[in-house]
Order: structure tokens, then C-alpha cells, then sequence
């Protein structure tokens, strides 16, 4: 297939090679010039050292470029991006072509997710009212990827002919998919987990322990089934590798920005400031206002999102909003009555 990727993160750099290597013509497109003059100059991605880009993908700065003659399109940009790329794209594609969009985000405001964000702006024009939007999402650290490491991934869409059109893209990678339709789910998972990464961190830079990260893991994924379900989504979404497998991942790992920021958080250092550290996007802030939007609509206990806004939005001390977490009322894990019943 022709592939064409936005975005030279290190996402769309891994996708990008192992898409060539299993035989797909790849074009990768990014906004920033910088980011494709270093690719043309060295083929590799300054935050993947030593892994060496195929020959064959091509880089460009003309984005009228990546789009001429793909079969599929991915978005790979930061979601705060997401809007604004949708809108440059919008005269440059056909009508019915399929977008995989990884951004992992909600929008504040309009609480729209990307899959949503893309329809909406590809359709101003009136013309593009069959595009398919498929949320490629899972526990997935470019790094890993980057080194053909075995990866697990869910192609989500409504429509099952583009959901499988991706799987079958990244088939003969180190990337395994799986379909799901509950695109919502997926997305809404994609989004929070990266704020449950934040508090994963924070604990870690506060001295506690792996007992504290499990807990933070296990009640983190209620939490967020929680929401899913008044949103209408399925539980066994929250369940799957875009909820309890992106939780575990991005909580949990070495290569986590979000961890790393929470870890430096609950170390002392500044919210903006440990932001910076981390040098790339920390998509869990930029998803907290929606996240707290969220909470307020549907009227749901997240008390581990809420800590987490009050320390990064609100100046609270990471101490005391644990101390303040740990002291809840206390409450029932399983409701007895419907048990029994």
C-alpha cells in the first residue's frame, strides 16, 4: 500500500519503518522542518538512537506531498494538533479515503475525540462525508517498536471493512491488531491513561512503592470504567489492550514521558518546569481539562484524576494530596447488595 504518515515524532518514525519493512511505500510528512532535514541528513530519529530509518521512506516539508495517491493516511502529531492538521489536509484528500489516526487525547471544550475532531473537519466542506476514521490505539512505546520488539494494537472503528484494512497494514510487523468497534472506548482509554501515568509517577517520585503503583493501577482502571460506561462504552474495552494494557505500559515503564513527568513532580520539581525536563509532549496535561469537563457532565467519582489536576493545574502539594487521597471515606470495592443478588 501507499502509506503516508503526519507527524516525524517518534511514533510516527517508528510506524514509518516498520510499515516499510514489511513492504508498504511510506511517505513521512512533518510541519517542523527541522525534524525532516535531521531524518534526510543522518535517516534517524534523534530521540531513537541507533536505529537506523530504511532507505526507501520518503521525507518531506510539502504536506500536498504525503498526500497525493495514499491509501491510507496516518496522523501521528501531538492531539493538540490533531484540529489543525485535519483542516490542512481537508482539500488535499479524497472523499472515502481511510485515516488511522494514534494521537491519544481529548479536546477541551467540545470534549470531542480525535477520531470525531478529524470527521468534523474534513467534513466543513461538505465533500468528505465517507471518510473512515480508525483510532490505533494500545500498549505501544515507539522505542520498543522502533526495535521490532513484539507490540499488541487495537485498530478501532465503527466500520469493520477500515478497522480491518488497518490490522491487515501492519500484518508481517512486530505490530499484532485487533478490531474493536467500540471506538469511544478505545479513544476515551487512550486519553485517560496517560493521566493515570502521572499519578503513577508522582507516587514513584514520593517514595512509595510497587504495592502504591498497583493500587494506583487497579483503582485508576475503575475509575476509568467508571466514565466509560455513562458515556456508553464497553466495559470490556477498559478491560483490553487500550485500557488495562495501555495503563499497565505507560505507568509502568522506563520510556514513559508521563511517568517521567509525574515522577519529577513528586520529586519537588515544578509542574512546568519538570514538563520541560521531559523535552516532548506530556499528552496527560494536555488532557486533564477535558478529563475534569468529563467528571463534571456525568457526575463521576475520579478522585485519582482529580488529585492529579489539583497538583499540576492548582499548585496543590503532591504530600498532602496523597495523604488526602489515602483518607478518603471508605468504601465498598464489590457492591454487596447486587452480589448477593
Amino acid at each position: 500500500m501507499n502509506i503516508s504518515i503526519l507527524g516525524a515524532g517518534t511514533w510516527g518514525v517508528a510506524l514509518a519503518r516498520v510499515l516499510a519493512l514489511a513492504g508498504h511505500s511510506v511517505t513521512v510528512w512533518s510541519a517542523v522542518e527541522k525534524e525532516i532535514d535531521t531524518l534526510l541528513a543522518t535517516h534517524e530519529h534523534p530521540n531513537l538512537p541507533g536505529v537506523s530509518m530504511p532507505e526507501e521512506i520518503r521525507f518531506t516539508k510539502v504536506l500536498a506531498e504525503a498526500c497525493q495517491g495514499t491509501e491510507l493516511l496516518l496522523f501521528a502529531v501531538p492531539s493538540v494538533y490533531v484540529r489543525s492538521v485535519a483542516a490542512q489536509v481537508r482539500p488535499l484528500i479524497p472523499d472515502g479515503l481511510v485515516i488511522a489516526d494514534v494521537a491519544k487525547g481529548i479536546e477541551p471544550d467540545t470534549l470531542y475525540t480525535m477520531s470525531r475532531i478529524i470527521l468534523e473537519e474534513l467534513d466543513r466542506d461538505g465533500c468528505h462525508g465517507h471518510v473512515k476514521v480508525v483510532a490505533l490505539s494500545g500498549p505501544t512505546h515507539a522505542e520498543e517498536v522502533a526495535r521490532d520488539l513484539p507490540t499488541f494494537i487495537v485498530s478501532a472503528c465503527e466500520d469493520a471493512q477500515a478497522a480491518k484494512l488497518v490490522q491487515e497494514a501492519f500484518a508481517n510487523t512486530c505490530l499484532r491488531a485487533y478490531t474493536n468497534s467500540d471506538v469511544l472506548g478505545v479513544e476515551l482509554c487512550g486519553a485517560l491513561k496517560n493521566i493515570m501515568a502521572l499519578a503513577a509517577g508522582i507516587s514513584a517520585g514520593l517514595g512509595y512503592g510497587d504495592n502504591a503503583m498497583a493500587g494506583l493501577i487497579t483503582r485508576g482502571i475503575a475509575e476509568m470504567t467508571r466514565l466509560a460506561r455513562m458515556m456508553g462504552c464497553q466495559e470490556q474495552t477498559c478491560a483490553g489492550l487500550a485500557g488495562i494494557g495501555d495503563v499497565i505500559v505507560t505507568a509502568g515503564s522506563v520510556h514513559s514521558r508521563n511517568r517521567r513527568a509525574g515522577l519529577l513532580i513528586g520529586q519537588g520539581v515544578p509542574p512546568r518546569e519538570a514538563i520541560a525536563r521531559v523535552g516532548m509532549v506530556v499528552e496527560g496535561v494536555n488532557a486533564l481539562p477535558a478529563a475534569m469537563q468529563l467528571i463534571r457532565r456525568h457526575g463521576v467519582q475520579m478522585p485519582i484524576i482529580e488529585s492529579v489536576n489539583a497538583i499540576i493545574n492548582e499548585g496543590a502539594s503532591p504530600v498532602e494530596v496523597s495523604r488526602a487521597l489515602t483518607s478518603r471515606r471508605l468504601q465498598d470495592e464489590l457492591n454487596w447488595k447486587a452480589h448477593k443478588d
